[in-house]
Order: structure tokens, then sequence, then C-alpha cells
């Protein structure tokens, strides 16, 4: 019998990796010559970094680069020279978890930060780079990203701007005759997992400029601003970014990365997959063991475990979940031949978290006893 373990983390109890050694613990009690290979997911959300550290056997790499507002912080992104690819999460170095309430504005955070680590990374010979865009402070359609990358950008008057939110309206010409020269020899992959336009009622200015501080007449600019954007883009590089889904991601950095990287955008789970060579290793399998903290209607939407579902042929599929908010219908519309809800065997909630690990292993023994 061959078994997959790919599960997402427990948020706040158990990372993936934990997941996997605590079932495999409790399958083994029951079946010592059972295959059994791990392989954890994610979807681009916490804890990415340490599951594709997994597969890419790299190292941290630090260096000083320069928040939303421009000010000198120390961001990471992981680097595996044997496979000469970066994963660089932009929430590092432009993200709204790098300022205080009242710094947030979008009109003057800009993703100048990503635009550096990116170029670090070409600068030590990557040839792949995966680009998670969640998290972030910025509504610049990437244009601090870009600057940083060597792009330049100007007004009417041929004044050069900083790539800042309140810069795209007055946006009026591109100039890439500085961009770095590696920039066309790397392959670029963006996370994305939203399908926003650029612009407009579903864009990113109307529906993620808020969170970032944006009053509404500061929705209002950025989102003329966006517009102003593809107009010129339209002009000089005859591209359409409002047409392609998930170009309003990040504040437009979705857009930004199809144009100023030549990035595909994919999503967060198919990534991972593609990382752990996913169906390749579940083809002969018989179960694929998954779970997360908590399953409901949100999982089927992006997460790990729709990205498995989609993946799955005639392999049995078994879910071992913290908590299981599903009607019984709900459920059956999954097509899992096992649900499991750990925290029935806990005392209480506190109880549950704490013990997570203690509790998903009896919930395991218990699957494996009739199943195994």
């Amino acid at each position: 019998m061959k078994i997959i373990i790919a599960p997402d983390k427990f948020k706040g109890s158990l990372t993936g990796m934990e997941f996997c050694e605590t079932v495999e613990r409790g399958l083994r009690k029951y079946s010592s010559n059972v295959e059994i290979i791990n392989l954890p997911l994610a979807d681009a959300g916490d804890g990415t970094i340490e599951v594709l550290n997994y597969y890419l056997d790299g190292e941290m790499i630090s260096l000083e680069v320069h928040d939303p507002l421009h000010r000198k912080i120390k961001a990471s992104y992981l680097y595996s020279k044997s496979k000469k690819t970066a994963y660089i999460e932009m929430a590092e170095a432009s993200g709204i978890r790098l300022l205080k309430m009242n710094e947030a504005n979008p009109m003057l955070t800009s993703t100048y930060g990503t635009g550096e680590l990116i170029k670090d990374a070409l600068e030590r010979g990557v040839e792949h780079i995966i680009l998670g865009i969640g998290g972030s402070a910025t509504n610049d359609a990437g244009l601090g990203m870009a600057r940083a990358l060597g792009y330049r950008f100007f007004n009417q008057y041929k004044e050069e701007l900083k790539g800042l939110g309140e810069d795209l309206i007055q946006l009026h010409s591109i100039d890439k005759s500085t961009v770095h020269p590696r920039l066309k020899e790397v392959k670029f992959e963006v996370a994305c997992d939203v399908d926003n336009p650029l612009f407009g009622e579903r864009g990113a200015a109307y529906i993620y400029s808020p969170q970032k501080g944006a009053s509404s007449e500061m929705v209002l600019e950025l989102d003329a601003g966006l517009q102003n954007f593809n107009e010129v883009v339209k002009a000089q590089y005859d591209i359409d970014l409002h047409e392609i889904s998930g170009a309003g991601a990040a504040g437009g950095l979705g857009g930004g990365a199809m144009l100023f990287l030549k990035a595909m955008l994919s999503s967060g789970i198919d990534l991972i997959k593609k990382e752990a060579n996913f169906n390749t290793h579940i083809k002969d399998a018989d179960w694929i063991i998954t779970g997360e903290g908590k399953l409901d209607k949100q999982t089927f939407s992006g997460k790990v475990i729709r990205g498995i579902i989609d993946s799955i042929d005639m392999q049995k599929l078994a879910l071992f979940c913290a908590v299981v908010d599903l009607t019984e219908k709900e459920k059956q519309a999954i097509n899992s031949d096992y649900i499991a809800e750990t925290s029935v065997y806990a005392k209480n909630v506190d109880d549950s978290i704490k013990n997570a690990g203690k509790y998903l292993e009896q919930a395991v023994e218990e699957f494996a006893k009739n199943n195994l």
C-alpha cells in the first residue's frame, strides 16, 4: 500500500512537516510495510517558505532593503543555489505588517524593496523566481519594484517619478533602457489566488486599498491612476493589462509583474504542487491524506485541499482537520472517503490547540485500524 501525506499547516499548532511526522507515526503503529511519502504543501500564505525549502533545500538570504515607506530594513528570501531558484515573498519588504496603523497610506507606499530582493537574486545567478504577492501595503502597480530593477518612469514634463501610488496618475512614459540585463534570462512565476482586474469596481484600488489606509478620495485617485497606467502601457507596449485576470492583485503588482518581469500568474497551490512534483508522486497511491486547521467553505477556493482534489484520479482521500465547519451535504460534495475532526478528542479549544499533535495521532490511529 502506498500513502501520500500532503497537508497544509494547522495554523498556530502544527507545521506541515509536523503533521506529516505525526500522521506517519500513527500509521506505522498498524502497518510497518506501508510505503509513505511526505509532501507538505502550502498555498503561498504563511509557512510557504518552510514548505518550499523542503523541496528546494536552500538557504535564507538576508539583506538591507527599503520598506514600503522607503526606510531601511532587513528582509529575507529563500535561495537554492543547486536549483538556481529563489522564492521571494513581497510582504517581507513591501508588506502591510511592516507599517504601524497610522502609517498605512497606499498613495505613499512603494514595492521598491521587493525589487531590491529580486535584484539580489538575479545577481546570484538564479534562473527561476517564484514571487508570492500576498499581504501588500501598496497600490503602485509594481512601479517601485520596477524602479529597483532599472526601469524609469516620467511625467509629461520629463520629470522622473519615484514609483509611489500617487505617481500612477502622473505617469506619461516608461523607459527601459537601463533595465537589469538578467531580467530577460529568468523565468518568473507569481503566486496569485485572486482574479481582480486592474481597475474598476472589482479592481485593486476599490477592493483592497481601503485595507491599506486609503480614504474614499484616495480610492478614486488610485483607481484613476491605475487606469492611466494601463493607458500608458497600451500606448507603449500594445498590452491591455486590464483584460488579464489577476492584474489587480497586490495593488496592481499582478499586472506589473506581467509587464515588467514577463511573469506568469498561477495559483499558489499549483506552484507548490509543481515544485513538489505532486502529480507524479500520487499516480499509484492508494490513499492521499491531507488536512488543515479548519475545513469550511473557504477551503475550496484556491486552498491546499482544493488543489489536491483537483489532482486526484482513482486515489482515496482522507481529511484530518482540527475543526470541520460543513453541513453533511457540503461534506458529501467533497467526494472524500474519510473525514476526521481531531478537536472532538480535546476538552476545549485551548486543549485542542495546545495538544493538536496528540489528537491528530489519535484520529490517525482510528483511521489506520479500519483502513490499513
